[in-house]
C-alpha cells in the first residue's frame, strides 16, 4: 500500500505502529515508502535473551562504552550505511521527529569517542517496536542488544517487536509468531505504561548479565 509521502507525520508512525504496521523504502534514494504487516512477526522474549558463554565473557570485558539516547542521528546514519537499506532520508527525518517528542530511542555503542555500534526503535505504550541495528566491531550489536534488553525489562516493556527474524536475531532468542498472535500481544502491551528512561545509569556488566538471565 502506497501513501503520499507528503502526508506522513510522526502522529501517523505512531497510529501505524498502533495498528501493528511499519513504513519501509525500497532503497534510500527512494522516494515512496510503503507499509509492511508480515504474516509472521518477529519477537525478542523479555525473559528469553540467549548469552552464550562467549558473549558473557565480552560483555564482562567492557571493550565498549554503552549510552542511551547520546546519538540518536548516529545510529540511525550508522543503520543506513550498507549496500542495501530501507531507511532513504525520509524515513530518517521522521524517526529524528519521533525521538524528540520521546517516542523513539537509542542504544549507542562507542569505542573511545567513535560510535560502532547501535540500536533504535520506536516506544508506545509497554511495546518496543526495534526498527534497525548495525555494528562495526565483533559483537558490538550483540551487546547493545543485552543492554536494551536490559533496559526495556527494568523499565516495565512487554513487547519487543523485531518486525521480521534472522538467523542473528534467533541465535540470540529471537522467535517468529503469527501476525493474530503478535496482534494480540501487541494490545496487552498497548494498554499498560511503561517509560523508556534513557537517564539511568548504565548498569555495570555483571548487574546486566544477571538481570537479562534472570526469567520472570
Amino acid at each position: 500500500m502506497k501513501e503520499d509521502r507528503l502526508s506522513l507525520t510522526p502522529d501517523l508512525l505512531l497510529r501505524a505502529y498502533a495498528r501493528g504496521i511499519f513504513p519501509m523504502a525500497e532503497a534510500q534514494d527512494a522516494e515512496e515508502i510503503f507499509w509492511v504487516d508480515p504474516r509472521d512477526r518477529g519477537i525478542f522474549p523479555l525473559d528469553g535473551f540467549k548469552l552464550s558463554r562467549s558473549l558473557r565473557r565480552r560483555v564482562r570485558a567492557e571493550p565498549f562504552r554503552i549510552a542511551f539516547d547520546t546519538d540518536f542521528t548516529g545510529v540511525v546514519a550508522g543503520c543506513a550505511a550498507r549496500d542495501e537499506t530501507w531507511i532513504n532520508a525520509e524515513i530518517a527525518s521522521l524517526y529524528g521527529q519521533l525521538h524528540r517528542i520521546g517516542h523513539a530511542h537509542s542504544i549507542e555503542v562507542f569505542e573511545d569517542d567513535s560510535l560502532v555500534g547501535g540500536v533504535y526503535g520506536v516506544t508506545l505504550g509497554a511495546a518496543f517496536f526495534g526498527e534497525s541495528m548495525f555494528s562495526r566491531r565483533k559483537d558490538a550489536s550483540k551487546i547493545a542488544l543485552a543492554y536494551l534488553i536490559d533496559r526495556l525489562r527494568d523499565c516495565g516493556f512487554k513487547l519487543f517487536d523485531t518486525q521480521f527474524i534472522t538467523p542473528h536475531l534467533a541465535s540470540l532468542g529471537a522467535l517468529e509468531i503469527s501476525r493474530a498472535e503478535y496482534h494480540r500481544r501487541l494490545a496487552n502491551a498497548l494498554a499498560r505504561p511503561a517509560l523508556f528512561d534513557a537517564a539511568r545509569p548504565v548498569p555495570s556488566p555483571d548487574q546486566t548479565i544477571q538481570r537479562i538471565t534472570q526469567t520472570s
